[in-house]
């Protein structure tokens, strides 16, 4: 299997629906807990593609551009966006569906970086087969 198809059957898409259990006092997606579900998407995307264990050691810019309000289904989806040694890094974009309308829009988007670890808790190369690719 090449990278690419590796990278192509590591994508990692969840739906889920917005509650008022998940909102913040503006009545849309709490900030925190959409960070939360696109860490998740991330780890299962990066956890697919190496078959490895994985953590996450940073998430670099996540960027709000439209409020997720309560009462919508939103689509994460996890994307490789780079393959390092012993690390990956993950793009996770959020989509925001309407219940009752064909609307939909991109309202999050950022990337997360994982690293390979061994049992002892220690970086190790992502995938032997690949390397640096």
């Amino acid at each position: 299997m090449t990278i690419e198809e590796r990278i192509d059957q590591s994508e990692t898409r969840i739906f889920k629906a917005v509650f008022p259990n998940t909102t913040n006092h503006y009545d849309t997606l709490f900030g925190g807990m959409a960070m939360s579900m696109m860490d998740e998407v991330a780890f299962i995307a990066a956890t697919r593609f190496s078959r490895q264990r994985m953590v996450t050691v940073s998430s670099d810019r996540i960027d709000f551009k439209k409020p997720i309000p309560s009462g919508t289904i939103i689509e994460l989806v996890g994307r490789i966006s780079h393959i390092g040694k012993t690390s990956l890094k993950v793009r996770v974009d959020i989509f925001i569906e309407q219940m009752y309308a064909e609307h939909r829009e991109k309202a999050v988007s950022g990337e997360f970086s994982l690293v390979a670890i061994d049992k002892n808790k220690k970086p190790i190369a992502v995938d032997k087969h690949f390397g640096n690719a």
